[in-house]
């Protein structure tokens, strides 16, 4: 899997931010439908994400999981 939909990136990140409530931390990788994706590149995919909405007003169609 080289890229996430739209949905699939929202629910990885609402797990992401359960597990953190949950532990006090963020978890060392993220599973979307069978892919781990580690924490540096889903870190990296957020902050992409975040830029896109901040530059061009909207959300992406899908995000690429490696930059």
């Amino acid at each position: 899997m080289d890229r996430l939909s739209l949905n699939q990136y929202r629910e990885m990140v609402d797990g992401i931010i359960e597990f953190k409530k949950t532990n006090g931390e963020m978890p060392q990788f993220a599973i979307v439908d069978g892919c781990k994706i580690e924490k540096q590149n889903y870190i990296d995919m957020i902050e992409r994400v975040n830029k896109f909405i901040l530059e061009m007003g909207r959300n992406p169609r899908s995000v690429d999981i490696e930059s």
